[in-house]
Protein backbone atom coordinates (compact mmCIF):
# COMPACT_ATOMS: atom_id res chain seq x y z
CA UNK A 1 0.00 0.00 0.00
CA UNK A 2 2.67 2.35 0.94
CA UNK A 3 4.64 1.66 -2.16
CA UNK A 4 1.32 2.63 -4.21
CA UNK A 5 0.93 5.84 -2.09
CA UNK A 6 4.45 6.67 -3.01
CA UNK A 7 3.79 6.11 -7.31
CA UNK A 8 0.45 7.73 -7.17
CA UNK A 9 1.94 11.15 -5.44
CA UNK A 10 4.63 11.05 -7.94
CA UNK A 11 2.34 10.55 -11.21
CA UNK A 12 0.24 13.29 -9.48
CA UNK A 13 2.74 15.75 -8.81
CA UNK A 14 4.45 14.85 -12.38
CA UNK A 15 1.11 15.12 -14.61
CA UNK A 16 0.26 18.61 -12.85
CA UNK A 17 3.65 19.92 -13.67
CA UNK A 18 3.40 18.34 -17.17
CA UNK A 19 0.20 20.30 -17.76
CA UNK A 20 0.95 23.30 -16.61
CA UNK A 21 3.92 23.33 -18.45
CA UNK A 22 1.85 22.47 -21.51
CA UNK A 23 -0.39 25.36 -21.14
CA UNK A 24 2.04 27.93 -21.53
CA UNK A 25 1.30 28.09 -25.25
CA UNK A 26 1.15 24.68 -26.43
CA UNK A 27 -1.92 23.70 -28.29
CA UNK A 28 -3.20 20.76 -25.46
CA UNK A 29 -5.99 22.43 -23.95
CA UNK A 30 -8.03 21.79 -27.50
CA UNK A 31 -7.44 17.82 -27.05
CA UNK A 32 -8.60 18.20 -23.03
CA UNK A 33 -12.02 16.64 -22.48
CA UNK A 34 -14.36 17.96 -20.07
CA UNK A 35 -14.63 16.37 -16.83
CA UNK A 36 -17.51 13.78 -17.11
CA UNK A 37 -17.66 12.91 -20.74
CA UNK A 38 -16.83 9.61 -22.18
CA UNK A 39 -13.62 8.11 -21.84
CA UNK A 40 -12.07 10.78 -18.74
CA UNK A 41 -11.19 9.31 -15.66
CA UNK A 42 -9.92 10.41 -12.39
CA UNK A 43 -8.03 9.57 -9.44
CA UNK A 44 -9.26 10.93 -6.11
CA UNK A 45 -7.21 10.79 -2.32
CA UNK A 46 -9.05 11.92 0.82
CA UNK A 47 -10.21 12.37 4.39
CA UNK A 48 -13.53 11.46 6.13
CA UNK A 49 -15.40 11.55 9.33
CA UNK A 50 -17.85 9.40 10.31
CA UNK A 51 -20.67 8.48 12.27
CA UNK A 52 -22.60 4.93 13.38
CA UNK A 53 -25.76 3.84 14.76
CA UNK A 54 -25.93 2.00 18.02
CA UNK A 55 -25.79 -1.47 17.04
CA UNK A 56 -26.27 -4.84 18.74
CA UNK A 57 -23.48 -6.93 18.57
CA UNK A 58 -23.43 -10.86 19.24
CA UNK A 59 -20.43 -12.76 20.84
CA UNK A 60 -20.13 -16.75 20.56
CA UNK A 61 -17.28 -18.95 21.06
CA UNK A 62 -16.28 -21.60 23.53
CA UNK A 63 -18.32 -20.85 27.07
CA UNK A 64 -19.77 -18.26 25.59
CA UNK A 65 -23.03 -16.88 23.72
CA UNK A 66 -24.35 -13.53 24.42
CA UNK A 67 -25.45 -10.13 22.73
CA UNK A 68 -24.51 -6.25 24.16
CA UNK A 69 -27.07 -4.39 23.23
CA UNK A 70 -27.68 -0.94 21.78
CA UNK A 71 -23.68 -0.29 22.09
CA UNK A 72 -22.23 3.13 20.96
CA UNK A 73 -19.24 3.88 18.68
CA UNK A 74 -17.69 6.55 17.27
CA UNK A 75 -14.82 7.34 14.37
CA UNK A 76 -11.07 8.27 15.57
CA UNK A 77 -9.37 10.58 13.31
CA UNK A 78 -5.86 11.39 13.42
CA UNK A 79 -4.40 14.10 15.13
CA UNK A 80 -3.56 16.90 12.19
CA UNK A 81 -0.13 16.11 11.29
CA UNK A 82 2.45 15.47 8.14
CA UNK A 83 1.09 12.13 8.40
CA UNK A 84 -1.81 13.01 6.41
CA UNK A 85 0.79 14.41 3.22
CA UNK A 86 3.83 11.96 4.03
CA UNK A 87 3.81 9.08 1.23
CA UNK A 88 4.71 6.65 4.05
CA UNK A 89 1.63 7.29 6.34
CA UNK A 90 -1.44 8.35 4.67
CA UNK A 91 -3.00 5.56 5.13
CA UNK A 92 -3.13 6.21 9.04
CA UNK A 93 -5.49 8.64 9.08
CA UNK A 94 -8.90 8.06 7.64
CA UNK A 95 -8.72 7.84 4.33
CA UNK A 96 -10.69 7.32 0.92
CA UNK A 97 -9.34 6.48 -2.31
CA UNK A 98 -11.45 6.54 -5.56
CA UNK A 99 -10.83 5.44 -9.24
CA UNK A 100 -13.39 6.62 -11.72
CA UNK A 101 -14.02 6.37 -15.87
CA UNK A 102 -17.19 7.68 -17.42
CA UNK A 103 -18.40 4.79 -19.40
CA UNK A 104 -20.54 7.43 -21.16
CA UNK A 105 -21.26 11.05 -21.28
CA UNK A 106 -22.15 11.76 -17.29
CA UNK A 107 -22.03 8.32 -16.03
CA UNK A 108 -19.12 7.25 -14.29
CA UNK A 109 -18.05 3.66 -12.94
CA UNK A 110 -16.17 4.13 -9.27
CA UNK A 111 -13.60 1.75 -7.65
CA UNK A 112 -13.34 2.76 -3.61
CA UNK A 113 -12.00 1.99 -0.85
CA UNK A 114 -13.50 4.39 2.47
CA UNK A 115 -10.87 3.55 5.25
CA UNK A 116 -13.51 4.50 8.56
CA UNK A 117 -12.24 3.66 12.16
CA UNK A 118 -14.83 2.02 14.69
CA UNK A 119 -14.18 2.27 18.10
CA UNK A 120 -16.65 1.27 21.03
CA UNK A 121 -17.09 3.50 23.41
CA UNK A 122 -15.36 2.13 26.81
CA UNK A 123 -17.48 4.71 29.44
CA UNK A 124 -20.35 2.81 28.89
CA UNK A 125 -23.36 0.19 30.38
CA UNK A 126 -24.68 -1.81 28.32
CA UNK A 127 -27.81 -4.30 28.21
CA UNK A 128 -26.92 -8.29 28.53
CA UNK A 129 -28.30 -11.16 26.69
CA UNK A 130 -27.43 -14.68 27.25
CA UNK A 131 -24.60 -16.99 29.15
CA UNK A 132 -21.22 -17.06 30.30
CA UNK A 133 -19.88 -20.12 31.70
CA UNK A 134 -16.29 -18.53 33.23
CA UNK A 135 -17.49 -17.15 36.33
CA UNK A 136 -14.88 -14.46 36.88
CA UNK A 137 -16.76 -12.73 33.72
CA UNK A 138 -20.48 -14.19 34.57
CA UNK A 139 -19.90 -12.05 37.76
CA UNK A 140 -19.36 -8.99 35.94
CA UNK A 141 -22.98 -8.98 34.50
CA UNK A 142 -25.04 -7.25 37.14
CA UNK A 143 -28.85 -7.18 37.00
CA UNK A 144 -28.84 -7.95 32.95
CA UNK A 145 -26.39 -5.17 32.06
CA UNK A 146 -22.32 -5.02 31.93
CA UNK A 147 -20.09 -1.86 32.64
CA UNK A 148 -17.64 -2.22 29.85
CA UNK A 149 -15.34 0.91 31.35
CA UNK A 150 -12.47 -0.72 33.45
CA UNK A 151 -11.15 -2.60 29.56
CA UNK A 152 -11.77 -6.10 31.41
CA UNK A 153 -14.90 -7.84 30.20
CA UNK A 154 -14.15 -6.49 26.54
CA UNK A 155 -12.57 -3.66 23.71
CA UNK A 156 -13.80 -3.67 20.43
CA UNK A 157 -13.05 -1.56 17.23
CA UNK A 158 -12.16 -1.73 13.59
CA UNK A 159 -9.44 0.73 13.90
CA UNK A 160 -6.91 -0.61 10.76
CA UNK A 161 -9.82 -0.10 9.66
CA UNK A 162 -14.16 -0.46 9.26
CA UNK A 163 -11.98 -1.16 5.41
CA UNK A 164 -14.97 -0.46 2.79
CA UNK A 165 -14.03 -1.75 -0.16
CA UNK A 166 -16.67 -0.89 -3.29
CA UNK A 167 -17.79 -0.69 -6.70
CA UNK A 168 -20.37 2.23 -7.45
CA UNK A 169 -22.28 4.02 -9.84
CA UNK A 170 -22.29 7.77 -9.99
CA UNK A 171 -24.36 10.26 -12.46
CA UNK A 172 -22.72 13.84 -13.25
CA UNK A 173 -24.58 16.96 -13.94
CA UNK A 174 -22.47 20.00 -14.76
CA UNK A 175 -23.60 22.77 -12.26
CA UNK A 176 -21.03 25.51 -14.19
CA UNK A 177 -18.32 25.54 -16.83
CA UNK A 178 -16.12 27.89 -17.96
CA UNK A 179 -12.30 27.43 -19.47
CA UNK A 180 -10.42 26.69 -16.65
CA UNK A 181 -13.64 25.60 -13.99
CA UNK A 182 -15.77 23.52 -13.91
CA UNK A 183 -18.31 22.38 -11.32
CA UNK A 184 -20.46 19.22 -11.33
CA UNK A 185 -22.54 17.80 -8.78
CA UNK A 186 -23.12 13.74 -8.40
CA UNK A 187 -25.05 11.37 -6.94
CA UNK A 188 -24.99 7.71 -6.84
CA UNK A 189 -24.64 4.76 -4.51
CA UNK A 190 -22.30 1.33 -4.41
CA UNK A 191 -21.77 -2.14 -3.07
CA UNK A 192 -19.12 -3.70 -1.58
CA UNK A 193 -17.09 -6.13 0.82
CA UNK A 194 -16.32 -5.25 4.39
CA UNK A 195 -12.68 -6.27 4.85
CA UNK A 196 -11.51 -4.68 8.64
CA UNK A 197 -8.86 -5.00 10.70
CA UNK A 198 -10.78 -5.56 13.79
CA UNK A 199 -8.58 -5.00 17.29
CA UNK A 200 -10.52 -7.18 19.76
CA UNK A 201 -9.59 -8.13 23.15
CA UNK A 202 -12.62 -10.20 25.03
CA UNK A 203 -12.29 -11.63 28.58
CA UNK A 204 -8.42 -11.13 28.76
CA UNK A 205 -7.76 -13.40 25.70
CA UNK A 206 -4.85 -12.39 23.68
CA UNK A 207 -6.05 -8.96 20.96
CA UNK A 208 -7.09 -10.69 17.83
CA UNK A 209 -5.59 -7.89 15.33
CA UNK A 210 -6.52 -9.01 11.45
CA UNK A 211 -7.59 -8.63 7.84
CA UNK A 212 -10.65 -10.69 7.13
CA UNK A 213 -13.57 -10.57 5.11
CA UNK A 214 -15.91 -9.75 7.68
CA UNK A 215 -19.49 -8.98 5.84
CA UNK A 216 -20.90 -6.57 2.87
CA UNK A 217 -21.57 -2.91 2.66
CA UNK A 218 -24.47 -0.65 0.48
CA UNK A 219 -24.24 3.34 0.45
CA UNK A 220 -25.71 6.05 -1.06
CA UNK A 221 -23.88 9.39 -2.20
CA UNK A 222 -23.48 12.42 -3.34
CA UNK A 223 -20.97 15.24 -3.99
CA UNK A 224 -19.96 18.78 -5.27
CA UNK A 225 -16.57 18.49 -7.87
CA UNK A 226 -14.55 21.48 -8.69
CA UNK A 227 -12.24 21.10 -11.66
CA UNK A 228 -9.28 22.97 -12.40
CA UNK A 229 -7.79 23.45 -15.84
CA UNK A 230 -9.50 20.23 -16.73
CA UNK A 231 -6.90 18.42 -14.67
CA UNK A 232 -6.97 19.27 -11.30
CA UNK A 233 -10.13 18.48 -9.15
CA UNK A 234 -11.25 18.78 -5.23
CA UNK A 235 -14.75 17.40 -4.15
CA UNK A 236 -16.57 17.24 -0.88
CA UNK A 237 -18.95 14.15 -0.47
CA UNK A 238 -21.68 12.73 1.69
CA UNK A 239 -22.65 9.44 2.29
CA UNK A 240 -25.40 7.49 4.12
CA UNK A 241 -25.27 3.13 3.81
CA UNK A 242 -25.35 0.05 5.55
CA UNK A 243 -22.73 -2.23 7.18
CA UNK A 244 -23.80 -5.80 7.83
CA UNK A 245 -20.57 -8.18 9.55
CA UNK A 246 -21.34 -11.56 10.42
CA UNK A 247 -17.81 -12.98 10.56
CA UNK A 248 -15.23 -10.18 13.00
CA UNK A 249 -12.73 -12.33 14.04
CA UNK A 250 -12.47 -12.18 17.72
CA UNK A 251 -9.41 -14.88 18.90
CA UNK A 252 -6.35 -15.63 17.54
CA UNK A 253 -5.30 -18.84 15.66
CA UNK A 254 -8.82 -19.10 13.69
CA UNK A 255 -10.47 -20.46 16.81
CA UNK A 256 -14.23 -20.56 15.82
CA UNK A 257 -15.14 -17.63 18.10
CA UNK A 258 -16.49 -14.28 16.33
CA UNK A 259 -18.69 -11.65 16.71
CA UNK A 260 -21.39 -10.09 14.70
CA UNK A 261 -23.31 -6.90 14.28
CA UNK A 262 -24.95 -4.77 11.65
CA UNK A 263 -25.35 -0.58 12.11
CA UNK A 264 -25.60 2.38 9.35
CA UNK A 265 -22.98 4.68 9.03
CA UNK A 266 -22.71 8.47 7.66
CA UNK A 267 -19.75 9.75 6.14
CA UNK A 268 -18.51 13.40 4.80
CA UNK A 269 -15.25 13.13 3.16
CA UNK A 270 -13.40 16.11 1.12
CA UNK A 271 -9.81 15.62 -0.96
CA UNK A 272 -8.09 15.94 -4.02
CA UNK A 273 -7.49 14.47 -7.43
CA UNK A 274 -6.45 14.25 -11.07
CA UNK A 275 -8.32 14.45 -14.37
CA UNK A 276 -6.88 12.45 -17.41
CA UNK A 277 -8.18 11.29 -20.35
CA UNK A 278 -7.25 7.49 -22.31
CA UNK A 279 -8.63 9.02 -25.59
CA UNK A 280 -8.34 12.13 -27.25
CA UNK A 281 -10.65 13.24 -28.81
Amino acid sequence: MKNFLKIFLIFFVGNFVFAQNSNDGSTETSTKKSFGEKGTMFVFWGWNRGVFSKSDIHFKGNGYDFVLHNVVAHDRPSDLSWDYVNPGEVSKPQFNFRLGYFIKNDLAIVIAQDHMKYVMDQNQTVDFTGHISDPTYAAMVQNGQVNLTDEKFLTFEHTDGLNYINLGLEKYKNLYRKENLEILWSYGGGLGLMFPKSNVKIFGNERSDRFHVAGFGADVRTNINFVLWKRLMARVEGKFGYINMPDVKTTLNNKPDKASHDFVFGQINFGIGYVFNIKKK
